[in-house]
């Protein structure tokens, strides 16, 4: 099988291409960055391949997709926060780039699609379970209203040229390999200064984590008998933990006991979810399966992060 990987130089891109080659695929991976530190270790690997490329180059994106049998669209904006100030990140690395994934696919194939949404897709709803079938869909933040339209691509291009599709919504994900968000933050702040931690919000923000490897095991078993049509699946671990938790994992693991500044309010920032409650169900019963809760799964962040 051979596969092609948009964002495979990016954190779950380059676990999935890890993971593919272990079970014997051909990877080729498309990634704009010039960072290639992720995938250092599978250059010049047999089976894997790295092309450096805007996937919204749909004609370049048909070359690195030929003979390929299935897309797994990693590719994308993943920073909320920093969207929020600039729509056009999320509209041209999200949605543009979904597009034009869709568009390959429709001219040249292949058939097989798996996109990775949100559980922003959701919008805020407090403490309302939150099941597939929910209707109604409000996001609050540029990055879920572009995953939900990508969604809505996927479901219409894929019914109207018979693909096969997976859609995953899932939390933030945490492992190894992690850039950005409130735990590579905390750590950053307390590398400057050890006596005192600024926490956006209140510190009550209760988040689901999914690390990373289970995640893309789960991808990679949900992707290997697709039926025609598009599946869309929850996937998180039914636990979560409090930002001000994640703070006190941080110093924990640093040795630091500073003074915790909160800067108020229920959110992080405008578009920040509080707080939800997912349904997973679903995903369960189709053999969805993690060996990390959320706490567990920060704790071994922040060690991966320290080194």
């Amino acid at each position: 099988m051979r596969a092609l990987i948009t964002g495979g130089a990016g954190f779950i891109g380059s676990h999935l291409a890890d993971l593919l080659l272990s079970k014997g695929w051909t990877v080729v991976s498309a990634d704009v960055s010039e960072n290639i530190r992720n995938i250092s270790h599978l250059i010049g690997t047999e089976g894997f391949e790295h092309v450096r490329m805007d996937v919204n180059d749909t004609p370049e994106l048909c070359k690195a997709a030929k003979g390929c049998d299935m897309i797994f669209h990693m590719a994308a904006n993943s920073d909320i926060r920093a969207s929020g100030k600039d729509p056009d990140i999320d509209f041209r690395n999200t949605l543009m780039t979904t597009t034009s994934v869709l568009e390959c696919m429709r001219i040249n194939g292949p058939k097989r699609l798996f996109f990775p949404s949100t559980s922003a897709v959701y919008g805020d709803r407090g403490i309302q379970r939150l099941s597939e079938d929910l209707g109604c869909l409000e996001p609050v933040s540029y990055y879920g209203a572009c995953k939900l339209a990508s969604e809505a691509l996927v479901s219409a291009y894929t019914y109207m040229n018979s693909f096969s599709s997976v859609i995953f919504r899932f939390p933030n994900v945490a492992g190894p390999r992690l850039t950005h968000g409130v735990i590579f933050d905390f750590i950053d702040k307390l590398r400057k200064n050890r006596d005192e931690l600024e926490i956006l919000g209140d510190g009550n923000q209760d988040k689901q984590y999914v690390h990373v490897l289970d995640l893309v095991r789960g991808i990679v078993k949900f992707t290997e008998d697709m039926a025609s049509g598009t599946r869309t699946y929850n996937i998180s671990t039914g636990s979560s933990v409090t930002v001000r938790r994640i703070a006190d994992i941080v110093c924990e693991e640093m040795g630091v006991s500073p003074k915790y500044i909160y800067t108020g309010g229920r959110t992080g920032w405008k578009g920040d979810i509080p707080c939800f409650r997912y349904d997973i169900s679903k995903a369960e019963r189709e053999g969805w399966v993690y060996n990390h809760d959320s706490e567990g799964a920060v704790r071994e962040t922040v060690r991966s992060v320290l080194g």
